[in-house]
């Protein structure tokens, strides 16, 4: 494979830093790009040393002009409590940094894919989601800030692609997890795991039957690189997830039982717009890309847990 110039924008990122690594142990040339909201440099600390490896410190809200042979564009804090800490900054990272990455595709002809999510579908009522549903999303709620900037975001790459003949990817991840995740994540195999490991309750919102569909982070990354490698003319959008679905009740159970710990389960109420049901259909990742996640839950948790052990002990 020739090496390629690839530039990733949220770089420092749980999902980037792997990326990163990912491209790099391939021969590429890596541009890191991140404003370090969410990101963290400790998660790219072991790339600094690589000589085909560059971070920059960049608001990708503001233009930046780099030549680029492709283009990964995963820039956008992705669970609730960070992006919804300043909502207007998630919609104009999602609309505004994404018009200046297309700007940036459409200047040096370059490849992008678009990192969009499971969220476009809302609190869905069609189960398993697939790609031809259009959602139930409350455009006003307190998850639209994400939600609908997600979806903003994937027009406004289609238009482009309409209208430029832009060479594009759009891939739609479901909840991902793994060793490198940020200890205040605050998502839920985070939360549980933390929460597990100081022997403390475990917070289950609402009742614990809602579902979630949970992708080890090694398959979810060997997806996104199919999608962007794909020889046909194959834009997406493609659901990227692990169709395995759990309750949250049984995932928190799961890893109360993986720890052994003696944590127990406290109730609280269910926030606002939460998905009851999260499930991939996964079909045209298999079809399309040859691709379906190797990684059960429960090795995938172990791996998560042990990563937990080695950093999360000073975590309050």
């Amino acid at each position: 494979m020739k090496p390629k110039k690839i530039l990733i924008t949220g770089g420092s990122g749980f999902l980037g830093s792997h990326l990163c690594r990912h491209l790099l142990k391939e021969g590429h040339e890596v541009f890191c790009i991140d404003n370090l909201f969410t990101g963290r440099k400790d998660n790219i600390e072991d790339l600094t040393g690589n000589e085909r490896f560059t971070f920059i410190l960049h608001d990708i809200v503001q233009p930046i002009d780099i030549e680029a042979d492709e283009i990964y564009h995963l820039a956008c804090p992705a669970s609730p409590p960070h992006y919804q800490l300043d909502p207007v900054k998630t919609l104009t990272t999602n609309f505004i940094g994404s018009l200046n990455l297309l700007e940036l595709a459409k200047k040096y002809n370059s490849k992008i894919l678009f990192a969009s999510t499971s969220e476009v579908y809302g609190d869905p009522l069609i189960h398993p989601q697939k790609e031809s549903y259009n959602g139930n999303v409350n455009s006003i709620g307190p998850r639209a800030c994400y939600d609908e900037g997600k979806r903003c975001a994937e027009s406004l790459f289609f238009e482009y692609y309409r209208q430029h003949h832009l060479n594009i990817r759009v891939i739609r991840i479901f909840n991902t997890y793994g060793p490198g995740m940020a200890l205040n994540d605050g998502r839920v195999v985070s939360n549980f795991i933390l929460q597990a490991l100081k022997g403390k309750d475990l917070t289950v919102y609402g009742d614990g039957s809602q579902t979630r569909s949970f992708c080890f982070v090694d398959d979810l990354i060997s997806g996104m690189a199919s999608m962007m490698n794909t020889k046909k003319d194959f834009t997406g959008p493609v659901n990227l997830g692990n169709p395995a679905e759990v309750t949250v009740l049984e995932l928190a159970n799961k890893i109360i039982d993986l720890i052994g710990s003696s944590s127990k389960i406290t109730f609280l109420p269910i926030p606002k717009d939460d998905p009851s049901r999260r499930k991939p259909d996964i079909s045209l990742a298999k079809e399309q890309l040859d691709w379906m996640p190797a990684v059960t839950l429960d090795e995938g948790l172990k791996k998560t847990i042990e990563y937990f052990i080695k950093y999360g002990k000073s975590e309050t």
